[in-house]
């Protein structure tokens, strides 16, 4: 049961990391250099371009606002690329361009697409959203997905040491083996460097002569190289991805670390994480172990994570962990429910986890103290008391998801407050209020993407999530359409005589 998807967390936290010294500029006055599409000339510009890229936004969204002036000046840059790079943009909140943000599967905004060959391959921009780093990164979309790797002087040039680099080796760079890499080269491109040479003994790891097509993944940790030999481009895709992947990710806030902490957020895997004080004195017993438990339960559906508690204090306070109870060891699966060890001992991180993938461990949910008083006209729910409260209620309830930091949702809270003061004679209808980000919610139940977030839960518990106008008569008038079970009420704020 979570709040939020376990990796949109984590990925808003390093986003907020990496983006932190970066200040939007103004926006230009007239937009000179990217394209303005619209349902009308999409396909027509789409299909006259080898390569374009289009931005999907909402004219209100702040996260476009600031991508638009930088977004504009990489567009100035790439024009005089040889060929030049066409950046566009689609006004996705438009109602006449729905189907486009439908057709390209826009959820949110800003969405960048790349699209090549007029549109026959479309691909997620993943780059960055400042000027200079739109710019690279779309330049190295354009050129060679490998470069060839023929003298000492390429190999130091082309490796980095510090990232996953996908070298081909080949006797001779033709072939349906070499054909197959450079499909997959071109389809990855985005997440690694490829490069190919026919010259083993050039590469910093490995054998130095191979005979037969092999495909050496580089990497700064674990065995720091595995080979492969099946060219099918799917085969070599799981390959790949599969073996990009540390053992035991490190979370820290390290610029390099970063994309391996993306790869484990966005695995389908459950996500184990060990959290503790990096000058703990058995701090090489407890690494030593949980790396030898990693080993045991890779691939079978579980990804590892190890933090020192100086990086993990957002970490620690989404879960709800304070600093006198770790180290500890926390499980998150694909259901978003959350299993804990708190101040495990070395020997006893084995034998929990493997409790766990028994099923014979119990889901962690936490909880604000149920209040002694509940008599304010918006009732407070928390984690322990949302079942007897709301779910398994015979009564009308709206219920928010807020924050107590979440603007939007103090400029709410006088509204329902006059919603519930409307309801107050009456006991079929409660208004209530769930403090999202201090309680963990039932994911299988309700979506919270943001705050404030409101449900409608009838008495016969059907739920129904509102999404309308933000006053007082528009969320009566919601209640006094969706309650149940008593046609004869009186409106509300009203006696019957």
């Amino acid at each position: 049961m979570a709040s939020y998807p376990l990796f949109f967390f984590f990925f808003m936290f390093f986003c907020v990391f990496a983006i932190s010294s970066h200040i939007a500029s103004s926006a230009t006055e007239e937009d000179e250099y990217v394209l303005t599409l619209d349902h009308s000339n999409f396909s027509q510009v789409v299909s006259k371009h080898k390569f374009i890229v289009v931005e999907f936004y909402a004219p209100w969204c702040g996260h476009c606002k600031n991508l638009a002036p930088e977004y504009e000046k990489a567009a100035s840059v790439l024009s005089s690329h040889d060929p030049p790079v066409a950046l566009a943009k689609v006004d996705a909140n438009a109602e006449e361009n729905k189907g486009l943000a439908e057709q390209f599967g826009v959820k949110s905004f800003p969405t960048i697409k790349i699209l090549k060959n007029g549109g026959e391959v479309v691909q997620d921009y993943k780059g960055p959203r400042e000027a200079d780093g739109i710019v690279q990164y779309l330049n190295k979309q354009v050129g060679p997905a490998s470069f060839e790797i023929k003298t000492p002087e390429d190999a130091a040039s082309l490796i980095d040491d510090k990232k996953v680099v996908v070298v081909g080796i080949f006797p001779t760079l033709s072939g349906e083996e070499f054909d197959n890499f450079n499909i997959l080269a071109d389809k990855l491109r985005s997440d690694y460097d490829f490069r190919h040479t026919t010259k083993a003994e050039l590469l910093p790891q490995g054998k130095s002569s191979v005979t037969t097509p092999t495909v050496r993944l580089l990497k700064p940790f674990d065995e720091l190289f595995v080979d492969f030999q099946k060219f099918d481009v799917d085969a070599l895709e799981k390959f790949v991805e599969d073996s990009s992947i540390p053992l035991v990710t490190l979370f820290d806030q390290s610029p390099t670390n970063q994309p391996f902490l993306v790869k484990y957020f966005e695995s389908p895997n459950a996500k184990a994480m060990l959290f503790l004080d990096f000058g703990h004195g058995q701090i090489d017993a407890y690494k030593s172990k949980y790396t030898d438990v990693a080993g045991v339960y890779k691939g079978k559906g579980l990804s590892f994570l190890l933090g020192d508690l100086k990086d993990s204090q957002a970490a620690m306070e989404f879960f709800g962990i304070k600093e006198d109870q770790t180290p500890v060891v926390i499980v998150q699966n694909t259901n978003g429910l959350k299993f804990i060890n708190l101040n495990v001992e070395v020997d006893q991180i084995a034998p929990w986890l493997k409790d766990y993938m028994d099923g014979k461990v119990k889901p962690f949910i936490k909880s604000e103290p149920i209040p002694e008083t509940n008599d304010e006209p918006v009732k407070v729910v928390v984690a322990n008391s949302l079942g007897d409260m709301v779910l398994d209620s015979k009564k009308n309830i709206l219920l928010e998801f807020y924050a107590p930091w979440c603007g939007h949702c103090k400029k709410l809270a006088p509204t329902l407050d006059e919603v519930a003061v409307s309801f107050e004679n009456d006991a079929s209808v409660m208004v209530a209020k769930f403090d999202a980000s201090n309680n963990d919610i039932p994911s299988d139940t309700f979506e919270v993407q943001g705050y404030p977030t409101l449900y409608f839960r009838s008495s016969s518990g059907k739920v129904v999530p509102y999404e309308g106008n933000r006053t007082k008569e528009d969320i009566i008038d919601f209640i006094q359409k969706h309650r149940e079970g008593d046609e004869t009420a009186t409106e509300p704020g009203k006696d019957e005589l």
